[in-house]
């Protein structure tokens, strides 16, 4: 392997095993190390002009079978390591790079490692493939703990500049009649799947109230535009619905590209909608402008009852619980709580009445939310520090929460085929992992206190507590913020 040295007497054994350097100065960076006498302490890269450092806490450590079959060691040990670095700033071109690993005990191996160019996007996804991997065969706890020393830090940082330059240029079209005054935006992101648009507008037509409404599509895959602008123009004559097409030259994820919608829609509501999302009721456009005629606390931001293909109940609104992970520290063992969603009633036969009831509740589904334009920008939008989609719904309804307005479900009922809706790669896993990691360090304190389990102790309707921390989306105002800037 690259960079593979040994020398039994001077130094542990160590493979630096690959090196891949980004166009704005980041670099990652992978191998082992054996540091069952003394522990691997700081790990120092030399390039053309430059030098980055990193104490070990902050890489990745992970369990690695193949140098534990090789070292000879029964334990199961964290011998592998990667990490993830920035310059700040765009570094001189290098094809090989000097890494050099120091131990606890004094002694330094150096390996010249051949470096990679990378585009910063293709950066990211080899990070989170990484990551993934380390959490495959039920070790998801262990994965997110590793993320703890800086890693999951920079790939966020790294994703936030990757969706930021994503969403600089949109391609916008629009289609069919456009309204003067539509009473909401229905946002729907597609990914990989676009036969969803035409089946959606097929389905939401000529129903009661939904001329009301315009269509909003954020289109996260390229190489399907085209095929999409030609189905907006044919349901734009056939259904006579007012639509806009987004086209992205790559995938911003689930907070992006919902945000940069809502930029784009031209009403004072915004629906965000998952494609294999459909009316189960044919009156539900006119019941939900129902709703927003009636007013009061459980319009301003709400969800929907969601049902499964087969008719059971999939979503009566979520609620959250916090698992207990352990960590074996030099120390000790450190235990460590990670937040999870949950949605009342899943399974539950279709008129549960006790899930059906309109009510405030922790959070709801992004496959339905239902919130006030002005409501959705005074929180900053969708949070964009997750990484393609997963906990955005539930972080913007605990944001909501702190600022006086629970969620709320509302039983408008409609049909979700879930997880039909995209495409799922190995690195959305790894994706999945970081932002468990970021929703449990941003909202698990917050949860133990008095928002665990299905009965939380927080009365949802009362004040919130005090002091609130300000957890302001890092999303919509945020980007304004920087393009003003």
């Amino acid at each position: 392997k690259a960079g593979f040295a040994t020398d039994a007497v001077a130094t542990p054994r160590h493979a630096v095993e690959a090196l891949l350097l980004s166009e704005d100065g980041r670099v990652f960076v992978t191998g082992w190390a054996d540091d069952t006498a003394a522990p691997l302490t700081s790990l120092r890269l030399e390039g053309r002009g430059w030098v980055l450092s990193v104490r070990a806490e902050a890489l990745a450590r992970h369990a690695r079978a193949d140098v534990q079959a090789a070292l000879g060691v029964a334990e199961r040990r964290a011998f592998g390591f990667f990490g993830l670095l920035s310059a700040g700033a765009p570094l001189p071109a290098s094809a090989e790079c000097r890494c050099v690993l120091e131990w606890g005990s004094g002694q330094q191996a150096t390996a010249t490692v051949p470096a990679r160019p990378s585009t910063a996007r293709d950066l990211c996804e080899t990070v989170l493939g990484f990551i993934a991997s380390t959490g495959a065969g039920g070790a998801q706890i262990q994965a997110m703990l590793t993320l703890d020393g800086s890693v999951g830090e920079q790939v966020i940082a790294l994703n936030r500049a990757v969706t930021g330059a994503i969403v600089a240029a949109p391609f916008v079209e629009r289609f069919g009649p456009q309204p003067r005054a539509a009473r909401g935006s229905i946002i729907v992101c597609l990914y990989g799947r676009p036969e969803y648009m035409f089946v959606q507008n097929a389905l939401f037509s000529g129903k009661p109230g939904i001329e009301d409404y315009e269509f909003v599509y954020v289109c996260n895959s390229p190489e399907l535009l085209d095929r999409l602008l030609k189905e907006a123009r044919s349901s734009a004559l056939i259904y006579g619905l007012a639509q806009t097409v987004i086209g992205l030259p790559a995938n911003a994820g689930f907070g992006a590209a919902n945000n940069l919608a809502a930029a784009q829609a031209r009403s004072p509501r915004l629906l965000c909608v998952n494609p294999d999302v459909f009316p189960k009721h044919a009156d539900w456009a006119a019941r939900h402008t129902a709703i927003l005629d009636a007013g009061g606390p459980g319009a301003r931001l709400f969800g929907s009852t969601l049902y499964y293909d087969d008719g059971s109940l999939m979503h009566g609104g979520m609620y959250l619980e916090l698992d207990t992970g352990l960590a074996v520290r030099p120390a000790g063992i450190e235990a460590r709580r990670f937040a999870r969603v949950e949605h009342y009633g899943k399974g539950a036969p279709p008129d549960t009445a006790a899930f059906l009831r309109t009510r405030p509740v922790p959070a709801v589904s992004g496959a339905f939310i239902s919130v006030e334009r002005d409501w959705f920008e005074a929180l900053g939008g969708f949070c964009e520090d997750y990484v393609f989609g997963h906990y955005e719904d539930a972080d913007l309804c605990l944001r909501s929460l702190e600022g006086g307005s629970p969620a709320w479900v509302q039983d408008l009922r409609l049909w979700h085929l879930e997880g039909r809706g995209s495409m799922r790669r190995p690195v959305h896993e790894g994706a999945s992992l970081v932002n468990r990691w970021h929703f449990s360090r941003t909202w698990a304190e917050r949860i133990a206190a008095d928002l665990c389990g299905p009965a939380p102790k927080r009365d949802l309707l009362g004040p919130p507590p005090l002091p609130t921390p300000s957890r302001k989306g890092r999303g919509l105002v945020a980007r304004e913020r920087e393009a003003a800037a």
